[in-house]
């Protein structure tokens, strides 16, 4: 069952907005792909978690390459 408009899993329930919101996308696509919804579900979740820590260090990354050009 696809997931669509504010309706997620209820294990997203508690996560913040942004990363629910994507996680839903991710778990809409590995059900489009055949799996079974309890594996899309958390593999949803896992995907959006790597995805998001993945951004946040590389704006880790491109501040402190900034911040030594600077010097």
């Amino acid at each position: 069952m696809p997931w669509y408009n504010g309706d997620y899993p209820p294990s997203y329930k508690n996560q913040p907005k942004e990363l629910r919101e994507k996680a839903v996308e991710i778990a809409n696509e590995v059900l489009k792909d055949g799996a079974e919804e309890g594996i899309a579900i958390a593999t949803g979740l896992k995907r959006a978690r790597e995805y998001f820590k993945n951004k946040e260090d590389k704006t880790k990354a491109t501040a402190a390459n900034k911040t030594r050009k600077e010097k």
